[in-house]
């Protein structure tokens, strides 16, 4: 039966008791014997059929409405958190905090009450009967109907009430998450850590206990009997260091302690994150878990085949995670087409409200729609839940920078830099801020050079300082160090600019061939497309010309020169207004 025509039969019987007195019969004799209609309700929902108990539930409640008599306080105690737990299986979770707080109440009453009144029909009573359901079960329901209906506040009231030593690892855990997302790091932190006494291996408790700034050397500590007197544990101590550092910002070193495709990416070595992802999917084709960085991975490098492939796979596995959302997004967004970004991105926080890249996928696509103040609220969320990720600050301050809050700006990639520390990663960070400024373009050169000494193949850091050097003219230096940045990774974006730098040295041939390389990198790269139809267009007239000459030529019978022509130079006067920088 639907649970709407649940609904409707529910309501059709809320008539006077007179009618159960005339109409229904007497309960079963099975009922009065060595089980009770109540312990089968209790088995049905044991055995997950969820849809009989809310009929059967929904029915018996009915009864004992009209006939308060027929069960006792304990039985009708029962059948609410029994029709309210089928409720919360449907998702209504107003209804089902609704015949939670009827139940809370029933057991409020039944504790005043001495001894149990028997009810009617009902007299025997075994005792799996009185195995009631835990009063800290059903509230810790109801914490959960609040978080899915967005109610933190009302969930942590719940939760709060009950006493420290009744609560259970699950409960203290929500209670963490919760607090932590409130911004109350010091309960936060008293709730993960009794987590870990009870639960040492709770990994989640671990990170959550490093995001909020724990030392590394206390959170190793609360594990280390479990580490020591269980076989084949050693590695977690490595794994709790390689986070500590991840979550204090030296990601060079979480690399260098363990590596895992994560922490490639937050140290913005995207080569070897992609290849860590792609290993981690082939040993497991049903990971979900991160599948939305690698996806933005792809989107970014021009795979974007491969983004569609890898979006069809994750909806396949499951579309209840944000991850399938936000791969799919990444490609709408790299297809430019932002209006479905957005309502990807959406839809991705509201299956989870923590997914920081759905945060950032949704925050650019306001942005790149001209929608800079909701882009800036949805950055600033996604630095409160990821306070070590630079992409987050990065997104912001493209942000700043995209309406001319040069000083916001300014104030935010200084912060960024004294917290995360002197990487190549806050060094490009603050240099691409003071690009911005002429009177920072020094300052700007000085930092992009420290970063280049750090990281010489920093992507990144190798784009800002040719835009750099293309300001001042300087084309050799920017070919040499766009040859180097080259020599071991191939990428787009550097391919383009070294084919617009060669332009302008007049190495027609070898910028069409960079631009051909760019394209095929990424197919969809605009900027090396339109380097090349510019050259193309350039060379046409130039082609009909010459060929125009060597037929007089071949009339006359004169020998000329063909190479180095005036006309051809004058063709190419132009070119620095039309290189591309990213």
């Amino acid at each position: 039966m639907d649970p709407g025509d649940a609904a409707i039969l529910e309501s059709s019987l809320r008539i006077p008791y007179r009618f159960f007195e005339t109409v229904l019969p007497p309960l079963p004799a099975a009922l009065q014997g060595r089980m009770n209609v109540i312990d089968h309700v209790r088995d049905m929902a044991a055995a997950g059929l969820h849809s009989n108990v809310r009929l059967l539930s929904s029915l018996l409640l009915t009864m004992s409405n009209n006939n308060p008599e027929l069960f006792s306080p304990s039985q009708k105690y029962q059948l609410l958190v029994y029709h309210a737990d089928s409720l919360f299986h449907d998702k209504e979770y107003r209804n089902a905090v609704s015949k939670y707080t009827m139940a809370l109440q029933q057991k409020k009453a039944l504790s005043k009450t001495s001894k149990v009144r028997p009810s009617t029909g009902n007299s025997a009573s075994t005792p799996q009967s009185q195995c009631l359901p835990s009063e800290i079960e059903v509230k810790y329901k109801m914490a959960e109907c609040y978080t899915m209906l967005k109610q933190d506040k009302d969930a942590i009231a719940i939760l709060d009430g009950i006493p420290s030593r009744q609560r259970t690892p699950k409960i203290n855990m929500m209670l963490a998450n919760l607090y932590k997302k409130a911004g109350q790091e010091r309960p936060s932190v008293t709730s993960y850590k009794e987590v870990l006494r009870q639960c040492p291996l709770a990994l989640d408790a671990i990170l959550g206990l490093l995001s909020l700034s724990v030392k590394g050397a206390e959170v190793a500590s609360m594990t280390m009997n479990v580490i020591q007197t269980v076989p084949n544990l050693d590695w977690l101590s490595v794994w709790i260091k390689a986070y500590a550092f991840v979550h204090t910002g030296d990601n060079s070193r979480a690399i260098n302690t363990i590596c895992l495709a994560d922490l490639y990416f937050r140290a913005g070595d995207n080569k070897n994150s992609v290849l860590k992802f792609e290993q981690a999917q082939m040993l497991d084709p049903y990971l979900i878990k991160g599948m939305d960085v690698y996806g933005y991975l792809l989107a970014r490098e021009g795979r974007l085949e491969d983004v569609e492939n890898l979006g069809c796979r994750l909806f396949n596995i499951s579309d209840q995670h944000a991850e399938p959302w936000v791969v799919s997004g990444c490609h709408s967004f790299y297809s430019k087409r932002y209006s479905r970004a957005l309502y990807l991105g959406a839809k991705a926080i509201q299956l989870n409200s923590n997914s920081v890249q759905a945060l950032l996928l949704k925050g650019a696509a306001l942005r790149n729609m001209g929608r800079v103040q909701e882009a800036i609220i949805h950055f600033r969320e996604a630095i409160r839940l990821a306070p070590c990720r630079l992409d987050c600050y990065e997104g912001l301050i493209e942000c700043y920078l995209a309406s001319n809050s040069i000083r916001e700006a300014m104030v935010m990639a200084n912060n960024v830099y004294k917290t995360l520390g002197a990487n190549a990663q806050t060094l490009t960070l603050l240099a691409t801020v003071c690009l911005e400024d002429p009177v920072t373009q020094e300052k700007a050169k000085t930092l992009l050079d420290k970063a280049l000494t750090q990281r010489p193949d920093y992507i990144k850091a190798v784009v800002k300082k040719a835009e750099l050097l293309s300001r001042e003219q300087k084309y050799e230096d920017g070919i040499a160090l766009l040859r180097n940045a080259l020599a071991n990774q191939s990428d787009c974006v550097l391919h383009r600019i070294l084919g617009d730098f060669l332009v302008a040295v007049n190495e027609y041939q070898e910028a069409m061939d960079q631009y051909s390389i760019a394209l095929s990198l990424d197919p969809n790269d605009q900027k090396s497309l339109e380097g090349m139809q510019k050259m193309e267009k350039e060379e046409s007239p130039t082609d009909a010309t010459q060929e125009e000459d060597v037929d007089d030529m071949e009339g006359s019978g004169e020998e000329g020169d063909l190479e180095g022509s005036d006309s051809e130079a004058a063709q190419w006067a132009d070119q620095e207004q039309w290189f591309g920088m990213q």
